[in-house]
């Protein structure tokens, strides 16, 4: 295996371990907010507010693993 294709695999493995957390926390995030609103309807602008406000900072890990990747595969 050369260096680059060590580079290249490198870069895989860190966006795809490095989305498959925050792909997992988005999806329990959505659940669990879909379920309160379930419960109980009158609170679904606050549930809603804080269900993506918790997507966004779930979404910021993975842009980081996206952002190592293209430093190793580029560097």
């Amino acid at each position: 295996m050369d260096a680059e294709t060590a580079k290249l695999f490198a870069a895989a493995i860190a966006i795809g371990a490095g989305a498959l957390g925050p792909g997992i926390g988005i999806g329990m995030i959505g659940s669990k907010a879909a379920e309160a609103i379930g419960r109980n309807p009158e609170a679904a602008g606050k549930i809603q507010t804080m269900a993506i406000l918790a997507i966004a900072f779930a979404e910021a890990v993975a842009i980081y693993a996206l952002v190592v990747a293209l430093i190793v595969k580029f560097v």
